[in-house]
Parts: C-alpha cells; structure tokens; sequence
C-alpha cells in the first residue's frame, strides 16, 4: 500500500465571487520532496498555498494532506506556512519568536507536537547561534527570514509551505538563505512547496518544477529537475542548469 503524498490536489478550483483563481488543478506532491511553484502573475500560486493550507475553500474538487483534510491536517499542526514578509513580534527576542506557537499552544490547552530540536537548537540550525536574543529591528532582513523558518519548524511539520520568502532579499543573501534552506530540508525530510518567481531559484531548488498557466490558474507542466546533489552556486553556470532555465522561460512566455 502506498503511502499517501504530502499534499494531493484533485480537480481543486478557487473561486472569489465571478472570478476564477484555479481551475480544475490536480498535483500530487510526493512526501520528502522539495517542488518549486512557478509562473506568471496571477497564475494563482499563492492560492494554491493557501488551499493547501485551508486558509481559502476549494470551490469544487478535493485537497487533502497526508491523507487527511486540510482541516484536520491544520489542527494536528502537520504543515507550516513562512510567509513573504517575516512577520515577527517586535517586542520578543528571536529565540522568543521561535517559542510563540508552543506558548500559544499551551495557553489554549492544545498540545502540539514537538520537534527533536528544540528553539534554541533550530536558531542554530538557520545559522543564529548567539542572536538568540536579538530583537527583530536588530537583524537584516535575512535573519528575520531565518526566524520565521525557524519558527515554522519548531513543531516539527510534515509539510513546509513557503511562499516567495526570499524574494525581497539581495541576491547575495538569497544564494545563502537558498543553500541553508537546501540543507535544512536534507536534515529535516520535510517536505517543501517553494513559491518563485525566480527561474534560476526554481531550478536551484526543486527536485521537481510545478509550471502554473494563468486565467485561470491551472497546471501547465511538471519538470523533473534531474542535477546533481548537493547543490551549489557554481552549477548555475552549467550547461544543464541552463537548459533547464530556458525550458522554463520557453513555457513561461506561452503561458
């Protein structure tokens, strides 16, 4: 019997009043794997996040996680969400940030599952052992990033959603965060669903490329991403990675 996958789309369609955001979208996301969602704007992969994670209704089909709803899946805390903006607590430390949803947890009586790490332990994994008590104005904007992530993993989730979280970033500093992100995913086994708008970010970190064709949203094409492992910043200058970018932009500009 096959496991169920980490996230599982059939005929999923999103729906704000007359307009449609995706259309009859069917994925099936393997668990331990790491996809990357790209297309143009309003192809609707924030959407399909945020139906992954039952933050919007499916107007028709089914969306399930692990085999469970997204409801279910949601309340058993088996995914997580790093959003665009770091969103952090200014007045709380970096190492109290990572703390708030086992905090939030406790007050509410739920009891939420625990990571092998602890927040300590994860701050050091994102590379911010001694900025432990760091307030959030007193880090770059790549540090807060590397909190939120922290924070997303402390309960140890199946599934990590992200959603375009180094895009307001430099490139510098987004080569890092993306080899960090690489080696957090190899450590962990979560499985990530990685929003871009960046072909060469796409390509840099997807075992498998989710093309989305726009109005409406809908699935173009799923590319394997067949580089060798692990990866660095000097294979963007290999002709296979930029064989692989072409094919992207190529399946870009007909979207």
């Amino acid at each position: 019997m096959h496991a169920p996958a980490a996230a599982s789309l059939k005929a999923a369609s999103v729906r704000f009043g007359s307009f449609t955001a995706i259309d009859n979208l069917s994925l099936e996301i393997e668990a331990g794997s790491f996809y990357t969602i790209l297309g143009p704007s309003g192809c609707g992969k924030s959407t399909m996040l945020r139906l992954v994670s039952d933050l919007i209704p499916a107007a028709s089909g089914e969306v399930s996680i692990f085999g469970k709803t997204t409801e279910a899946a949601r309340l058993a805390r088996e995914f997580a969400f790093v959003f665009q903006d770091a969103t952090l607590l200014p007045w709380r430390s970096a190492l109290k940030n990572v703390e708030l949803p086992l905090e939030v947890g406790r007050k509410r009586g739920i009891e939420l599952p625990v990571g092998n790490r602890s927040p300590r332990e994860l701050l050091e994994l994102v590379g911010l052992k001694g900025r432990e008590n760091a307030l959030p104005h007193e880090l770059s904007g790549g540090m807060r990033q590397r909190v939120a992530i922290a924070r997303a993993l402390v309960c140890q989730p199946k599934l990590l959603l992200m959603d375009e979280p180094f895009g307001a970033l430099d490139e510098m500093t987004r080569d890092h965060l993306n080899l960090q992100l690489l080696e957090i995913w190899r450590e962990t086994g979560t499985t990530i669903l990685f929003v871009t708008h960046s072909i060469a970010e796409a390509v840099f970190l997807g075992q498998k490329v989710v093309m989305l064709a726009a109005h409406p949203g809908r699935l173009r094409e799923v590319i394997d991403i067949d580089l060798p492992e692990p990866r660095t910043i000097p294979m963007r200058d290999t002709a296979e990675f930029t064989r692989y970018s072409a094919r992207l932009r190529e399946l870009l500009e007909t979207c």
